[in-house]
């Protein structure tokens, strides 16, 4: 894929949403990387529907050692793995308290450093939190940018080093939620919906499961290229 197709592929999702973000809901920098460490392995709404109640009962590190480990552990009981990500949430609303002043640290190094924290989540909280042009490679995201041309990478780590190479320097903010709501809901890992695709003339993927669709295409574009 070279620099113009890519330049068009994200103009039209920035024309489709126009302020794109997290599905994970949150007030604080705080609910967020509780709600992101919460998130692995587990879908957003499933982790918003555990922590709604528990946000209203606790949404700062102290009120969470306050509610105790036995009481957090029962609150997302409904989320996969939910033993070990209330142990690592409680001992990071320790660290944050300890080291941090209570605080979501705006900082890489800081962040990976706190238990149950790994580069992904600290990339979402440096993005959606604090407005760096990082970029979080989930499944959705390494799918689509292998599958779609726009940066092929074997790992998860290369892929995230490509995209934050290839993709101009106006679209880094936001590229990061266009690239997983379209894996989430249009490039899907067994069947992606090529017709419903509004970059489908774009995308390298030789083995699309429908036609483009011109009416849908004509819509988002913002000028005539060849993919």
């Amino acid at each position: 894929m070279n620099p113009r197709t890519r330049r068009e592929m994200f103009a039209r999702f920035q024309r489709q949403r126009p302020e794109p973000t997290t599905e994970l809901e949150y007030r604080t920098p705080f609910e967020l990387l509780v709600a992101v460490v919460l998130s692995a392995q587990a879908t957003d709404a499933g982790v918003n529907k555990a922590t709604r109640p528990l946000f209203e009962r606790a949404n700062t590190p102290q009120a969470i050692l306050d509610l105790g480990l036995d009481k957090l552990t029962e609150s997302i009981r409904t989320i996969g793995l939910y033993k070990t990500k209330a142990k690592n949430v409680f001992a990071l609303c320790r660290q944050l308290i300890d080291k941090h002043d209570g605080e979501v640290p705006a900082d890489r190094e800081a962040l990976e450093a706190l238990p149950g924290v790994g580069r992904k989540t600290a990339n979402v909280v440096l993005n959606t939190v604090f407005r760096q042009p990082t970029m979080a490679v989930d499944t959705h995201i390494f799918r689509v940018a292998n599958r779609t041309g726009l940066a092929r990478g074997k790992t998860v780590r290369a892929v995230e080093e490509k995209l934050l190479k290839v993709i101009p320097k106006e679209y880094r903010l936001d590229a990061h939620h266009w690239l997983i709501l379209h894996g989430r809901y249009v490039c899907k890992a067994r069947k992606p919906d090529c017709g419903a695709c509004i970059v489908c003339d774009l995308c390298d993927f030789r083995d699309k499961t429908e036609d483009c669709s011109p009416e849908l295409i004509a819509r988002y574009a913002t000028e005539s290229i060849e993919a």
